[in-house]
C-alpha cells in the first residue's frame, strides 16, 4: 500500500483504538459523581466513592494490563496529572507495556471556562506530571467530559500537542488547520464510552458485548470502501472491573481473528492521519459552518 493511500498501514481496513481513562486520584474529595446514589454535603470527603475511584489503581489499570497483553494491543491511556502524582509507578507500568500516555488534565474538573493562561498552566501542568513519572512527554490531549475552549487548540499545538480527541462528529481522523499549522482530531464515541453505564445499575453484558460487535462489523464492511476507525473509550474504576474484562475479552478474541485490523495507539492514527494526507478531511478553523462554529470541510 502506497503512503499516501486512503486507508491505513499494511493494508487494514479498519482501525480499532482503546483508550484508557487515568484518573483515580484526581477527583475532587466530593461531588466526584459514582456509584452511591445520595448526595453528600460539599466539601465533605465521599469516602465510598473516592474509594470507588481507587479501584482503578488497585485492580482495574492492573487487570486491564493484563487483558491487553494477551490480545497484543496498545492504547492509549489519557492520565490526570494529580493522579499520576499519586501512583506514579503505575503510570510508569502502562508505558513500559508499549502503551501512550496522553494527557487529560491537572485534575478531574472543566478547565474551559479558564482564562487563556491559566488553561494552559493547567495543561501543562498535566504534561509535566506525566513525563516526570514515565519519561514520555504526551503529544494527545483529552479534556473533561470533552468540552474545551475557543482557545485550548492553540494552546495544544503551542505546548506540542499534536492531537485532540474531544470531538464525536467522525468516523475517521481529520486535520484542522490551526494558526500554527495543522492539527489532528482523532474522533471520539459516546456511545462506545464505558461511562454511559456509570452507575452499574442497568450493566448488560450481552447488550454491551453485542453493541461492540455491531459497531465492529458495520465499521469493518464499511472499511472495504473507505477510512473507518472504531475507538472505544475505558475507564479504570469500570471497565477493570471483573465482569467487564471478560466482555472485553471475550470481544477482543472475536475482532483479532478478522484479517486487515490495525489496533492502533492514537498517536499513531494521528501520524498516519498527517502522513496519508490523500484520504484525510481536511478543517478550516477560520471558515464558519452552518452552525456558526469555527471549522468546514474543504
Amino acid at each position: 500500500m502506497a503512503d499516501t493511500d486512503p486507508f491505513w498501514p499494511d493494508g487494514a481496513r479498519l482501525a480499532v483504538s482503546f483508550s484508557l481513562l487515568f484518573e483515580a486520584g484526581g477527583q475532587p474529595i466530593s461531588g466526584a459523581g459514582g456509584v452511591i446514589p445520595d448526595p453528600i454535603e460539599h466539601g465533605l470527603p465521599d469516602l465510598p466513592t473516592n474509594a470507588f475511584f481507587q479501584y482503578g489503581v488497585y485492580e482495574g489499570v492492573p487487570r486491564l494490563l493484563d487483558l491487553f497483553d494477551r490480545h497484543r494491543v496498545k492504547m492509549s491511556s489519557f492520565m490526570i496529572g494529580q493522579a499520576v502524582d499519586k501512583a506514579p509507578d503505575l503510570a510508569r507500568e502502562i508505558v513500559r507495556r508499549g502503551h501512550e500516555a496522553a494527557a487529560h488534565g491537572r485534575t478531574w474538573e472543566n478547565s474551559y471556562a479558564l482564562d487563556p493562561d491559566a488553561e494552559r498552566r493547567f495543561i501543562a501542568d498535566s504534561v509535566a506530571s506525566i513525563e516526570r513519572a514515565t519519561g514520555q512527554r504526551p503529544v494527545g490531549w483529552n479534556a473533561y467530559w470533552m468540552r474545551n475552549s475557543p482557545h485550548t487548540l492553540d494552546i495544544l499545538q503551542g505546548l506540542g500537542f499534536r492531537y485532540h480527541i474531544d470531538e464525536p462528529s467522525r468516523d475517521e481522523p481529520f486535520v484542522v488547520r490551526l494558526k500554527g499549522g495543522d492539527f489532528v482530531t482523532v474522533p471520539y464515541t459516546f456511545h462506545m464510552n464505558d461511562i454511559v453505564s456509570y452507575p452499574f445499575g442497568g450493566w448488560d453484558p450481552a447488550a454491551y458485548e453485542g453493541a461492540l460487535r455491531d459497531e465492529f462489523v458495520q465499521l469493518y464492511e464499511e472499511g472495504a470502501h473507505r477510512r473507518r476507525m472504531m475507538v472505544v473509550s475505558l475507564h479504570d474504576r469500570i471497565s477493570g472491573h471483573a465482569g467487564r474484562v471478560r466482555v472485553l475479552d471475550r470481544f477482543l478474541a472475536y475482532a483479532r481473528e478478522k484479517p486487515g485490523v490495525w489496533f492502533a495507539r492514537k498517536d499513531e492514527i494521528a501520524d498516519w492521519a498527517l502522513k496519508a494526507r490523500a484520504g484525510t478531511p481536511v478543517l478550516d478553523r477560520g471558515a464558519p459552518t452552518v452552525s456558526g462554529l469555527p471549522g468546514s470541510a474543504v
